[in-house]
């Protein structure tokens, strides 16, 4: 039987997108406006320190009360199956996701297997999870072991950036990393005619905002940075959360991925890079995909100057390790070509020429740092 989907153009986009200062005031009235009653948090204790008062009293603000839910910290099938057993057990009619990626994944797996609608608050913009409908599945060593996917977009993704710049700037600089890459994935994936995450040709608004998460990021990132070093919410910093958070989500998903994003499951195999945030790791991939790109070496050397303007890292000691042996290489290689999105190169690849592309990209990472 034919796919009806084979040759569609199609995006995906989450119900309502709201960001600024004092956001979460707002979290009771929009979970109300979904029509739930029985609202259940799923946030860590972090976070729940740091903003649970606050939503509760929003929620209050709505006659609502909620169940809070505890995150454990890793996105795990278990996991997700716990809360959600948890979940089900507080007979929850919406999903509220409290914090990082991490959780925000795991709560998405908790209502796609309830069923129920998600307003998703992310509580740092360190990547783009909060928009999209993927799930990324790891085990408790922090391998990447699946993605599952909800039926739709989250319903509401409500980002207050007064919260955000409360977060360390670490996080902040890990989603510029993430959103840098979707430029470049986007066009590969294009260019080599593969689909995206709803199983379809990538529009053309999904590069035109892959290509405007890149302007933004270049030419704000180092002010935004700087600004939320200060815990300061300025125009740069809500650009750049626009960037990170929903026009990176809507690059990648409707867009595709390439090899920036498939080098992170190759990556989860050196016990060393364990410490590294994801959007650190698709930082380097971005250089690792330059360099297989063959645009010549000057563009490549500009990404690499660009990462160490952000402070991003471009070579294996910035991800925590300095050498990689060649069994290492050929490990990182090997799983990198296990990725569904792998294909979406233009150029042939094997695991050799991704370790080779690997070397490369950490000798000229190297020199952009060098004084």
């Amino acid at each position: 039987m034919s796919n009806p989907l084979t040759g569609l153009r199609i995006a995906g986009f989450p119900g309502r997108y709201l960001q600024g200062p004092g956001a979460l005031a707002a979290l009771g009235t929009l979970v109300k406006e979904m029509g739930a009653a029985r609202p259940v948090l799923i946030s860590d204790d972090i976070v729940e320190s740091t903003v649970g008062d606050a939503v509760r009293a929003s929620l209050a603000g709505a006659g609502l009360t909620a169940t809070r839910l505890r995150f454990g910290g890793e996105c795990t099938r278990p996991a997700i199956a716990q809360l959600t057993a948890q979940a089900s057990a507080a007979q929850a009619d919406a999903i509220v996701a409290l914090g990082g990626g991490k959780t925000i994944d795991t709560a998405k797996g908790v209502a796609r297997a309830l069923g129920t609608r998600l307003l998703v608050a992310p509580t740092v913009a360190s990547n783009d999870a909060p928009t999209s409908r993927l799930i990324v599945i790891y085990d408790d060593a922090h391998r990447l072991v699946g993605v599952d996917a909800l039926t739709r977009n989250p319903d509401v993704v409500l980002v207050d950036s007064a919260v955000i710049v409360q977060a360390p700037v670490r996080f902040f600089r890990a989603g510029i990393g993430d959103a840098l890459s979707k430029r470049f994935e986007a066009d590969q994936c294009r260019r080599a005619g593969g689909l995206n995450f709803f199983g379809g040709l990538p529009p053309e608004t999904a590069q035109v905002l892959a290509d405007r998460c890149y302007a933004v990021l270049t030419a704000h990132g180092v002010d935004a940075i700087e600004a939320v070093s200060r815990r300061q919410c300025t125009p740069a910093v809500e650009s750049v959360i626009e960037a990170t958070v929903l026009l990176s989500g809507l690059g990648f998903e409707s867009g595709g991925l390439s090899i920036s994003h498939a080098l992170t499951r190759g990556f989860t195999t050196i016990p060393a890079f364990a410490q590294a945030l994801h959007g650190e790791t698709v930082a380097f991939g971005t250089l690792v995909q330059r360099v297989l790109e063959q645009p010549g070496e000057a563009a490549v050397r500009a990404h690499a100057a660009l990462l160490a303007q952000l402070g991003l890292p471009a070579s294996f000691e910035a991800l925590g390790q300095a050498q990689l042996s060649d069994e290492e290489l050929a490990r990182i290689g090997a799983a990198t070509m296990t990725t569904s999105y792998i294909g979406n190169f233009d150029h042939p690849l094997d695991a050799a020429i991704v370790a080779r592309g690997l070397v490369e990209a950490d000798r000229i990472g190297r020199a952009a740092r060098a004084p």
